[in-house]
C-alpha cells in the first residue's frame, strides 16, 4: 500500500467559519449553545467526567462510526469511513514495522476494534485497556459475536481467542499503569507493542505515561502513537477561538504539540523510531461526515437533556472542522522505540532486563 502523503500545510491561517457548502446544520448547533466552560476542579474529577461520558456515549459511538471509534485515513474520493478508519491501522503497523504474533497493549482500547484487528491480522495477542466498564462489555460482547460460531475459546487469564491471535479486555485507568500488571515472577517488561490512538489527548500526566510505557515494553518493543495536536505558535486569540472549545468538549487536559511528546518520550529513555507525520489532510474528512451525522434535531434535544457536557461535545464536531480549516489543530502518527540494552539509556537496570528476558526465554 502507498503511504506516502505531503505533511499537511504548516502556516496558521486566519479563523474562519467556512466549511463544507454541502454540510447545513439546519441551525441547531446556533439553537444550543454551550454554557460557559465548566472549571476543572482536579485531574480526578475530569476522569470522571470522561467516565461518564463513555458509559453514556458508547453506544452512540457504535451506532456512528462502527467497532473502530477513531479518525479515518482517506486516500482516495470513493473511500468510505470504514476503509478509511481500516488505512489509519494499516499506515501506523507499516510505521512501526509491527511484526507478527507480537504482543501488544492497546490502550483506550474502546470496544476493541483495533484490538481484533491486530488479532486477526497479524496474529497478535492483544490486551486492550479502557477507562470504561461499559465499553469492557461492548469489546467483549462484539469480540464473542465476531468469533466463528460464536464459540470463542476463553482462557483462564480472560484472553479470548480471536483469529490465530487473542484478546482480553480489562478496565482499568491508564494513569494506573505504574502499578499494573504484577505477575508473580516480577517481570514487568512484557510488551512487544503499546498501541495508543486517540487516547493519549485525555490523560493528563503524560509524562508519567511515557515513563509508564517504557516500563512496561520489552527492549526494542515500540510505542505506537496517533493522536490530536494544537499547531506550533498559536496566538492567544487562535487558541481561544480554535483550540479551547475543542478541549472543552472533547474533556481534554491542555493539548500538546507534536515536539511535546517527542520531548516527553525521549526524557522517559525512548527512541523517535518513525518520525510524527502530519496527516491532517487525510483524516479532517472525519469532521465532515461526523457533523453531517448529528444532524438530528432529537440528538440534539437528548444531549441538552444530559446537561453542558454533552452539548459542548456536539458542538465540539465544529470546533475540530474549524481547527483542522484554519491549520491551528493537526493530527499526526509517530513511533517509538525502547533501546535494547546496553546502549546507554536512562531509568532501565540492564542486568535486571538481561535477567528477565533469559527468564522468558
Amino acid at each position: 500500500m502507498d503511504i506516502t502523503v505531503s505533511p499537511a500545510e504548516k502556516t496558521v491561517s486566519p479563523p474562519t467559519d467556512e466549511y463544507n457548502p454541502l454540510i447545513d446544520d439546519h441551525g441547531l448547533s446556533k439553537q444550543y449553545e454551550t454554557p460557559l466552560p465548566e472549571p476543572i476542579t482536579s485531574f480526578a474529577a475530569l476522569k470522571d467526567r470522561i467516565r461518564h461520558h463513555y458509559e453514556l456515549a458508547s453506544d452512540y459511538y457504535y451506532s456512528l462510526w462502527g467497532e473502530h471509534v477513531h479518525h479515518g485515513y482517506f486516500l482516495e474520493p470513493p473511500d468510505t469511513k470504514e476503509r478509511a478508519q481500516i488505512r489509519l491501522i494499516d499506515l501506523l503497523l507499516e510505521r512501526a514495522k509491527l511484526e507478527k504474533g507480537s504482543t501488544v497493549l492497546d490502550v483506550g482500547c474502546g470496544i476493541g476494534g483495533t484490538s481484533r484487528y491486530l488479532a486477526k491480522q497479524l496474529d497478535c495477542n492483544v490486551t486492550g485497556l479502557t477507562i470504561s466498564g461499559k465499553q469492557v462489555e461492548m469489546a467483549l460482547k462484539l469480540t464473542l459475536e465476531q468469533s466463528p460460531g460464536h464459540k470463542a475459546k476463553v482462557s483462564d487469564g480472560g484472553s479470548i481467542s480471536f483469529g490465530t491471535g487473542s484478546v482480553q479486555f480489562i478496565e482499568l485507568d491508564a494513569e494506573r499503569l505504574g502499578h499494573w500488571p504484577t505477575p508473580p515472577t516480577g517481570i514487568v517488561h512484557c510488551f512487544h507493542c503499546i498501541w495508543i490512538s486517540e487516547a493519549m489527548s485525555h490523560l493528563p500526566d503524560k509524562e508519567l505515561f511515557f515513563r509508564n510505557a517504557f516500563r512496561l515494553l520489552e527492549s526494542d518493543g515500540k510505542l505506537v502513537v496517533a493522536d490530536w495536536f494544537k499547531t506550533e505558535g498559536l496566538t492567544d486569540a487562535q487558541f481561544e477561538t480554535d483550540i479551547k472549545p475543542i478541549e472543552d468538549g472533547m474533556l481534554l487536559p491542555p493539548l500538546c504539540t507534536q515536539s511535546e511528546y517527542v520531548r516527553l518520550a525521549e526524557k522517559a529513555g525512548l527512541k523517535v523510531f518513525s518520525e510524527p507525520l502530519d496527516i491532517s489532510q487525510n483524516v479532517s474528512k472525519t469532521w465532515d461526515i461526523s457533523w453531517s451525522l448529528i444532524q438530528s434535531p432529537a440528538l440534539w434535544a437528548f444531549a441538552f437533556s444530559q446537561g453542558r457536557d454533552a452539548i459542548a461535545f456536539l458542538q465540539a464536531f465544529r470546533a475540530m472542522r474549524r481547527g483542522y480549516a484554519n491549520g491551528t489543530f493537526c493530527y499526526a502518527v509517530m513511533v517509538f522505540q525502547k533501546p535494547m540494552p546496553g546502549v546507554g539509556f536512562p531509568g532501565e537496570d540492564k542486568e535486571d532486563d538481561h535477567k528477565s528476558r533469559e527468564k522468558k526465554n
